[in-house]
């Protein structure tokens, strides 16, 4: 499946044609509102009972002006409380139609948020590596906002106008059939005139709002590289980028804008010219002794109902087009292949933590024509210390990739302890394995939640332990919140080796089999490498460690070192043995860093 592209706001939620393919696969959606069918009935029932009393009032009204003619005031004031009691009634039943349609919209919606957050975070890899994280936050926040819209207000009014349209056409027929004829024979014009100005409205909107998204992408891309916009000086160039998209969003909105104008005058004019043709017609009538006044009254409130309902229905149409583009949205998360498809055995667990890669190929699914790895063949031992070393590209992060089973090998097999990992359910191989990455990404909690994210299910006592032996817990404590201070959004109140030893401490709690590092020290200063590879070196006792290193300097204790260069194994042996080897790699590299 291709990349999602931009961003699209709320608005910008494609309008899908209703067909009955469409339908169909909206209607998976409501499995949600399933659990809660009882109370959307009863809603129904509410809002059947708030439209039939609506269409009561100008039935009464009428009754009132004919009773004027009797100068009965008892008759006229029995309507009159008869109105108020309609009133009154419609008022309650609106209430109750509003409050269970909410009660049914928050609760499927917190089902629907929920399956769709649960389905997302469990999806493969090469699903997130396509998207844009802003384009998948979308899809929760903008695409079911807006079906929370439809099912609070949109189907429930939808439903209420073409109630009034069907009862009102009837009762309209039933006063004057003469009348009805007239106003139903301006209909047709005004829906052909109406479609036209539409599709032109909707084109310029559609427009409008794609030019207003990439503006928001623009202003997204410079926030988010504030620092090199600036260190470039680059600020009026950001500023007129900005500044020619949004005078081109001012030309195209004038163009809709007129558009808009000219179909609200047609539109009146053709409002205001039917009712005035339907009174012209409707007095004749009264002349002729074909109806009363109190009918034409009543045949005129009729008009004006179903005028405004059938006025509100172009809206409402587009609205429940825009939600069935949202539910296909949503349906193309749900429709994604999940990991756990892929379990085979979920009983089996990693026990001592020995890796071996066999005949291993493997490229990226969506650079299939590109290999990263080619005939791939090592063994690790358990509880050695490996470093994978080699020029950018080499394959290092992918064969991490390929141990965590974030994505499969196209050839060969990846083996721990001897089983293909393919056969290992995913929460027990993973449970097994920490990785401390370069690029340490801290949750926007409290330090202590960071730390408990390796072992939720941990102690204060050994959150404690684990900080200590990550050499984390003196400067935790020089915080006046101490294990309670705040991170800040991706941990940016710490400095990087801070961060690192959160890392460090996250993965001593969750005591792996096998752990990974991703040159955990390179962006440090001296003093901070230093206390964070104390903190490295009490995390890799006992345990499987494979590290990737682009200092050299940092592996020259490692048990093995395996030396990539693309995608293919070139050297392995220990540090001296690489160091000794003349026209090496390994030699190469490590001179060209000494400088």
């Amino acid at each position: 499946m291709a990349a999602f592209g931009r961003r699209k706001t709320k608005e910008d939620s494609p309008k899908k044609k209703i067909s009955k393919e469409a339908l169909k696969k909206t209607l998976r959606l409501f499995k949600y509102v399933k659990p809660y069918m009882g109370t959307f009935i009863i809603g129904l029932v509410f809002l059947f009972l708030s439209s039939l009393a609506s269409m009561v009032f100008p039935y009464l009204t009428g009754m009132l002006v004919d009773a004027a003619d009797t100068d009965l005031l008892e008759k006229i004031n029995q309507i009159a409380l008869l109105l108020l009691g309609v009133f009154f009634l419609n008022a309650v039943f609106s209430f109750f139609r509003i409050y269970t349609f909410a009660i049914v919209t928050q609760k499927t919606l917190a089902s629907l948020r929920q399956a769709t957050y649960n389905q997302l975070i469990r999806l493969k890899m090469q699903f997130f590596s396509e998207r844009r994280v802003g384009e998948l936050n979308s899809r929760i926040s903008s695409d079911i906002a807006l079906l929370q819209e439809t099912f609070t207000t949109t189907i429930a009014e939808f439903l209420r106008q073409i109630l009034i349209i069907f009862i009102g056409v009837a009762l309209l027929a039933y006063l004057s059939i003469k009348l009805t004829l007239l106003m139903l024979a301006l209909v047709p014009v005004v829906v052909i005139v109406a479609v036209i100005f539409g599709k032109k409205i909707r084109g310029l909107s559609k427009e409008a709002q794609n030019q207003v998204a990439d503006s928001n992408v623009i202003v997204e891309e410079t926030l988010q590289g504030i620092a090199t916009v600036k260190a470039f000086v680059n600020e009026s160039f950001e500023y007129m980028r900005y500044k020619k998209k949004t005078e081109e969003i001012i030309g195209i909105s004038l163009k809709g804008a007129i558009w808009r104008g000219a179909f609200a005058s047609f539109i009146i004019f053709c409002l205001f010219g039917s009712i005035v043709a339907v009174i012209w017609y409707g007095v004749i009538l009264v002349q002729g002794n074909e109806m009363s006044i109190g009918d034409l009254f009543t045949f005129i409130l009729y008009s004006v109902f179903v005028g405004a309902s059938l006025g509100g229905i172009a809206d409402l149409y587009s609205q429940l087009q825009k939600a069935v583009g949202a539910t296909e949205n949503l349906l193309e998360i749900f429709d994604e292949e999940r990991e756990e498809e892929q379990i085979i055995n979920t009983k089996l667990t990693v026990d001592k933590g020995e890796i071996k890669f066999q005949d291993v190929d493997f490229a990226y699914p969506n650079r299939a024509d590109i290999p990263v790895l080619k005939n791939l063949n090592f063994s690790i031992k358990a509880g050695q210390q490996v470093a994978l070393v080699g020029p950018s590209g080499a394959g290092k992060s992918t064969i991490t990739s390929l141990i965590l089973k974030f994505y499969t090998a196209q050839k060969g097999e990846v083996l721990i302890d001897g089983i293909n990992i393919m056969d290992y359910g995913l929460e027990n191989l993973r449970s097994s394995m920490a990785i401390v990455p370069q690029d340490v990404i801290l949750f926007g909690g409290s330090i202590y939640d960071n730390i408990l994210y390796g072992k939720p299910n941990a102690t204060k006592e050994e959150v404690q332990k684990a900080a200590k032996k990550a050499n984390a817990y003196d400067f935790i404590q020089g915080f006046p919140e101490g294990f309670q201070t705040l991170v800040g959004e991706r941990g940016v109140q710490l400095s990087g080796g801070q961060r690192q030893r959160i890392a460090i401490a996250r993965a001593i709690l969750k005591d792996p089999k096998i752990l990974i590092l991703d040159e955990a020290t390179s962006s440090l200063d001296s003093q901070s490498e230093q206390l964070v590879q104390q903190a490295l070196d009490e995390l890799m006792k006992g345990r499987t460690s494979l590290v990737i290193a682009h200092r050299l300097s940092t592996i020259q204790k490692a048990d093995h070192i395996l030396v990539l260069k693309d995608g293919e194994l070139v050297e392995s042996g220990t540090h001296e043995e690489l160091n000794n080897k003349e026209e090496g790699l390994y030699k190469n590299l490590k001179e060209l860093q000494m400088g």
